[in-house]
């Protein structure tokens, strides 16, 4: 049950919600309800804030200016926030930022947040509401899926809160941002993307096209043989699976590349980060040329139309692929980690390799270099000095000075 407190006779509430900290207060002034918090967390100094806060309302009213605070049953909502930044966020970031970047913002807010916090006055969503929010959330999901939502989908959607506060703010609806850090923070132990190594690249794409030679089923040949030139493919070019399936056979060239003197693609890319280019490897020039010989297209035709999850799945787990030693999930994305960790083994340049994979040289340190044993120079590392000769002290003592 909440605590509450009444001083100046009764014409100041003063108040604490079950999950806030600091002390609220409420009067009525002029036939219409105010409220504010004192930022207080003891009674005695949220008693002499609330006090402070009423006269100065009483001062405002007597000059007439009290019309030009919002009244409390007129504050705005969370929802009303969401609708705002829902409004505004597709028309000014076109162009800029992907539209299912857009969408995921949107999914987020009507299937999760907006239910949870739409209700709320703005001034109620503090740090401890957005913390019941998590719960909630992690509560839900482990009773519906048996286990919390990932890390990265509960930082998204924090992001999308924090977008909504901001659209708030700015139309004067919010004063001050809520604590949005995240208490109890888990240790952030970095731990490499999931990849194949080159022996269990190789038991993939012989699986892949085993495949698309002896399908199980004589008119899924064609989905059989899209899926192996998928994985090679994706597999020498670095590509993020969205990125590839937005490719069409227009952004892509067959030249001879001056410096390395071999036969490779490039690519005009168009991703989360925009349009980028990339030049693959000589092993993804036959693989392009299969696919136009096999698929006839035209220009504006994409190279992979359908996206064979189902399939690509169903052969990692008949392979013992779909997790890796420290059970982490294999998906689409795990082959562009693949192509970057074979570059790096190589001894490609790291940050061609960034530029290349639309990506930061941060990045690809923190989740990919940290554990490509070809990184560490034994020479380096094993290093021998033989150690300083010793010199010679000259005794100065007194009386043994020439």
């Amino acid at each position: 049950m909440a605590a509450r407190h009444e001083i100046l006779g009764g014409k100041v509430q003063l108040y604490k919600r079950p999950e806030g900290r600091f002390w609220q207060c409420s009067t009525s002034i002029g036939g219409v309800q105010h409220r504010t918090t004192t930022k207080k967390e003891e009674l005695g100094q949220a008693q002499d804030a609330a006090e402070d806060w009423y006269l100065e309302l009483r001062g405002m009213f007597k000059r007439g200016e009290l019309d030009k605070l919002v009244p409390v049953n007129a504050e705005k909502t969370f929802r009303d926030a969401a609708e705002q930044f829902l409004r505004e966020f597709p028309i000014i970031t076109e162009g800029q930022r992907n539209a299912i970047y857009a969408k995921g913002h949107e999914r987020r807010l009507r299937n999760y947040l907006i239910p949870f916090l739409g209700d709320k006055p703005l001034s109620e969503v503090t740090g401890g509401a957005i913390q019941e929010y998590r719960i909630d959330r992690i509560e839900k999901a482990k009773a519906k899926w048996g286990k919390p939502p990932a890390r990265s989908t509960l930082h998204q959607e924090i992001v999308a809160l924090r977008q909504t506060l901001k659209t708030a703010m700015r139309q004067g609806w919010l004063k001050s941002m809520p604590d949005l850090s995240e208490p109890y923070k888990a240790n952030t132990k970095i731990s490499h993307r999931a990849w194949f190594s080159p022996e269990e690249y190789k038991k993939l794409y012989t699986a892949t096209r085993q495949r698309a030679k002896k399908p199980l089923r004589a008119h899924y040949k064609w989905e059989g043989e899209q899926l192996h030139d998928m994985v090679l493919f994706m597999a020498n070019t670095g590509l993020r699976p969205d990125e590839v399936m937005r490719l069409e056979y227009r952004d892509v060239a067959v030249v001879d590349d001056d410096g390395s003197g071999e036969t490779i693609l490039e690519i005009e890319v168009r991703g989360k980060r925009g349009i980028g280019f990339c030049k693959s490897t000589a092993n993804a020039v036959p693989v392009f040329q299969r696919l136009k010989k096999r698929n006839k297209p035209e220009p504006s035709e994409r190279l992979f139309p359908t996206y064979q999850h189902d399939l690509f799945n169903t052969i990692l787990e008949e392979e013992g692929l779909k997790f890796d030693r420290e059970g982490q999930r294999r998906t689409f994305y795990s082959l562009r980690h693949t192509y970057i960790c074979f570059r790096l083994m190589e001894g490609a340049d790291i940050y061609q390799i960034a530029k290349n994979c639309r990506t930061s040289v941060e990045m690809i340190e923190k989740y990919y270099a940290s554990h490509i044993k070809t990184r560490l120079d034994a020479k380096a590392i094993n290093v021998r000095r033989a150690p300083p000769a010793k010199k010679e002290v000259q005794d100065v003592r007194r009386g043994e000075l020439a």
